[in-house]
């Protein structure tokens, strides 16, 4: 009884932190949905209960799952690179390594997300996340766990590698910001909001920018998380003026069934892909009133 107390009680742990933090998400993030939003949608909409389940999943698996590889990253770097370089960076003011690191996490996740794109194994995973066909901030962790932390270790190796995070101490301070930030930012460029920010959409991701890399057509662009910049350095931003994508979604059946999502890029490609006719983007684009979708408040 004492041994299954003691498993059982981490677990429920867990489970408490991802209770408090699903509440403190949907408290800021549903009224101001439903408020401001960028296009009328349901609360109570389709595949909700599978995105709840993907927010326990995106709560309970990474940390398990990337702490030993982002152990062996740093210590396999700290034997390759002079130590030297370690402790330069080391002496660097916590503020500047927690932006250097916030950048460089950002570009090398840019890279893996354009591989989630581009490589059709790795693509059969990320289209669970790309088949929301309406946009709010839950979409954020619909993620297959093989997509999910795909993408969090493309953007934490270079952490590691630098010497800008590490697995214990004071230097696991930068990872944890990160992680934070990550999650938070995510949250946010997913979200049903119409505002527009100015200059600022240069500097930082927001909803009007990732709202594109959503977009059914054109395809594969805008893949940075939190600085759009490095999508404009490696030619893939998009962002015209003035306008908003049509609909979202993918040119392939994606089942319904929690289950069939989580196996299904296991035993092969994403279903058949299903033809959009072009009467029918041009029906979503009335339909979904893309003037109101970037109207400024």
């Amino acid at each position: 009884m004492h041994d299954l107390l003691t498993w059982f009680y981490p677990l429920l742990l867990d489970l408490t932190r991802v209770g408090i933090w699903f509440v403190a998400v949907c408290v800021i993030f549903i009224p101001l949905e439903r408020i401001f939003a960028a296009r009328k949608q349901k609360v109570l909409r389709k595949q909700l209960g599978n995105d709840c389940a993907y927010f326990v999943m995106s709560w309970i698996l990474p940390p398990v799952l990337m702490a030993p590889v982002l152990a062996l990253v740093y210590w396999v770097s700290r034997g390759l690179i002079p130590e030297a370089f370690f402790a330069a960076v080391a002496a660097i003011p916590f503020w500047q390594r927690a932006i250097l690191a916030l950048i460089l996490g950002d570009v090398g996740y840019y890279w893996g997300h354009r591989a989630l794109h581009t490589v059709p194994l790795l693509w059969r995973f990320h289209s669970v996340h790309h088949s929301a066909e309406e946009l709010d901030f839950l979409i954020d962790l619909r993620m297959h766990p093989v997509d999910m932390l795909f993408g969090r270790l493309s953007g934490l190796i270079p952490v590691y590698a630098l010497g800008l995070g590490a697995p214990t101490g004071v230097g696991s301070l930068v990872p944890a910001l990160i992680a934070i930030t990550g999650t938070l930012w995510g949250f946010f460029i997913h979200a049903n909001l119409r505002f527009r920010y100015g200059p600022v959409e240069w500097l930082f991701g927001t909803p009007p920018f990732h709202r594109w890399h959503h977009a059914l057509r054109p395809a594969n662009q805008n893949y940075a998380a939190l600085w759009p910049w490095i999508d404009m350095i490696f030619g893939t931003y998009y962002a015209p003026k003035g306008e908003s994508p049509a609909a979202y979604g993918i040119d392939s059946v994606m089942p319904e069934e929690l289950s069939a999502q989580l196996l299904d890029p296991f035993l092969g490609p994403v279903r058949p892909a299903v033809a959009v006719p072009a009467a029918s983007v041009a029906s979503a684009s009335a339909t979904a009133g893309v003037a109101a979708d970037e109207r400024a408040v």
